[in-house]
């Protein structure tokens, strides 16, 4: 009876401090989900409903409008240039990024002299501010700036980067690229560095070259890193407003006007806040979209998943 009784009075016990402990966890992650039904949860319904009205702040209107907005989208021959231009800077910039960003992280995880500074040398246009940088590098890809003083001084006649339709996106890439590509090679810098040397050393044992072992062992190794920032970079790169609106402002025509860009003008250019709104939840969808892919097919080539 003693044992039973002790029994009984022991269940009431872990059930209040399982209560207890519930209630905590709840308190600390309060925060957080408040913070994400504020500015994520809330703004995203509130940019649906907009979007299902025409909202001009200067006439000081805003009527149901329905599907209007979506199905203006389907006419929009501007519309589409944005999403083609959105394209072929999304691609520019994941590609180059991620692939130099990796042969940089394999360059610097050698024990060679001088690393640490070259880390550092990379790494620093991450912390300066994108602004400051976008502007330094559009007097730098001016016609008579500091590339093409470079490239005369060799005997090469530089184009005008900022105003050729191909130069440009070539630019605003390269730019991009530049300014955050520290930070994903730190990322997979790291990632090297958790590789065992032993089974390095075994695989070089066994005859495997150092593209073998770069392929069956590290890639392999590094593909949760290689997943997570490649889901970073895409997004990032769908979400570029600052570098086009202070290099090119959508120029020269509509060649680099992104999404976003596109977007911006037709809220706070034109004052079409509903269509604004409507182009929002087709970037939402897009990037929603991507990053749910690369989600589901992560089992086919991440190593661990299962």
């Amino acid at each position: 009876m003693a044992v039973l009784t002790g029994t009984r009075a022991g269940r009431p016990r872990r059930s209040a401090w399982r209560r207890r402990d519930a209630a905590w966890g709840y308190a600390f992650t309060a925060p957080v989900i408040a913070g994400s039904l504020l500015f994520v949860v809330g703004p995203l319904i509130a940019v649906i409903w907009y979007s299902l009205h025409e909202w001009n702040v200067l006439a000081n209107t805003f009527t149901f409008a329905g599907a209007a907005n979506y199905e203006r989208m389907l006419q929009d021959q501007a519309l589409r240039d944005s999403l083609v231009a959105s394209l072929w800077f999304s691609v520019g910039v994941v590609v180059l990024n991620i692939s130099l960003a990796l042969g940089l992280a394999v360059l610097l995880n050698q024990k060679l002299p001088g690393t640490t500074f070259f880390r550092v040398a990379f790494f620093s246009p991450v912390v300066v501010s994108l602004v400051a940088w976008t502007i330094v590098w559009g007097f730098l890809l001016q016609a008579d700036g500091g590339i093409n003083s470079a490239l005369g001084s060799v005997g090469v006649d530089g184009p005008n980067w900022l105003r050729g339709s191909v130069t440009a996106m070539v630019a605003v890439v390269v730019v991009q690229v530049f300014k955050n590509v520290g930070l994903n090679m730190i990322l997979f810098l790291s990632a090297l560095q958790g590789v065992p040397e032993e089974i390095q050393e075994a695989a070089t044992l066994d005859g495997a070259g150092p593209w073998r072992r770069f392929r069956s062992i590290v890639l392999p190794m590094i593909s949760p890193t290689l997943l997570l920032v490649s889901i970073l970079t895409i997004v990032g790169s769908l979400e570029t407003f600052a570098l086009i609106d202070v290099l090119t402002k959508g120029g020269p025509g509509n060649t680099t006007t992104v999404l976003v860009y596109y977007l911006y003008r037709q809220a706070f250019e034109f004052n079409q806040f509903g269509y604004a709104s409507a182009v929002a939840v087709l970037l939402f969808v897009i990037v929603l979209a991507l990053t749910l892919v690369q989600w589901q097919t992560r089992k086919r080539w991440v190593f661990h998943e299962v």
